[in-house]
């Protein structure tokens, strides 16, 4: 999905991602309502389907906690920080690597969902979670769901803004160094 929307929307497929996006103003906020809409429609729609196909389902693939909430509620945020950092650092500016970053993105929600889903279902998307939940009725630990990717993401992107601009920093002090060393360029470069 990343490759085949990532041209037209970014595939801005989670509301944690678009939010922490639009914190980031690098999504106006009108857009930020409008993926909303269609994440959050779009996740009705799937759990809708499911509903209809596996009327026996009682859970209908809804995020619920192996362990306690705290436990849940951590490690989702720690999932998100994680996600979102990745997506930051190989989809948006001069860290981008191109026909790579959907690897990169896709093989971090693989490893998170495969470590993390026996704990928690390894969620990281709120309208993934909502839908079900309130299709199914099991709202029991859905606030995990609706909060903790949210966090994470927030904290993802502003590690990940620390980084680049801290990286940038650094390489203003470098040409900085470079332009007061004039004929001693090569002698820097080597160091």
């Amino acid at each position: 999905m990343i490759y085949a929307l990532g041209d037209i929307s970014g595939a801005h497929l989670n509301p944690a991602v678009s939010f922490a996006f639009w914190t980031k103003q690098m999504l106006p906020l009108p857009e930020f309502v409008k993926y909303l809409a269609g994440q959050v429609t779009g996740a009705f729609l799937a759990s809708t389907v499911l509903r209809l196909l596996f009327k026996e389902s009682k859970l209908l693939g809804s995020t619920l906690p192996a362990g306690s909430d705290f436990q849940s509620f951590v490690l989702e945020i720690i999932l998100a920080f994680l996600l979102l950092f990745v997506i930051a650092q190989v989809a948006t500016g001069t860290k981008e690597k191109g026909i790579m970053a959907g690897i990169a993105i896709a093989s971090v929600v693989m490893l998170e969902a495969m470590f993390a889903g026996p704990i928690t279902g390894a969620s990281m998307n709120p309208a993934r979670s909502l839908a079900p939940a309130i299709l199914s009725g099991n709202t029991q630990s859905l606030w995990i769901y609706l909060t903790a990717p949210f966090i994470g993401a927030y904290l993802g992107i502003k590690c990940s803004a620390y980084i680049q601009n801290d990286n940038q920093n650094d390489s203003d002090k470098k040409s900085h160094i470079l332009e007061r060393t004039g004929n001693n360029q090569k002698t820097f470069q080597r160091i």
